[in-house]
């Protein structure tokens, strides 16, 4: 099992159902496919960097996953046939990113925080 993040824009037509339905879909798939879900962050609504399909905003979602090696195939293809997501991107997440993203699910200090002088 490898740990994977996969952050997807989708379309900002969509409702707030659809967009938790969306959501779901893709848990669920993971699950289906003997993966575990380990953490998900829907982001909402955001401005993106430049215009995409001639749309200025995206619904963002964050999930960080396990999955076996061959399944990110089987993810893509279904993401590609969803006409609802504007982008995606898929990464393998090495060791210190695991424990970085846990920290900071956490709430323990990452030696990345801001401080105020």
């Amino acid at each position: 099992m490898n740990n994977y993040e996969l952050m997807v824009i989708f379309t900002p037509v969509l409702s707030e159902e659809d967009y938790k339905t969306a959501q779901k879909k893709y848990t669920a798939f993971i699950k289906d496919n003997g993966g575990t879900v380990v953490h998900e962050n829907p982001w909402g609504l955001k401005s993106l960097a430049y215009p995409i399909q001639k749309k200025t905003t995206g619904l963002y979602w964050v999930l960080e996953y396990d999955a076996p090696s061959d399944f990110n195939e089987k993810l893509k293809t279904q993401i590609r046939r969803d006409e609802s997501i504007l982008r995606f991107m898929a990464t393998k997440l090495d060791k210190y990113a695991v424990e970085y993203n846990s920290r900071k699910r956490r709430g323990v200090p990452t030696g990345t925080e801001k401080v105020e002088a």
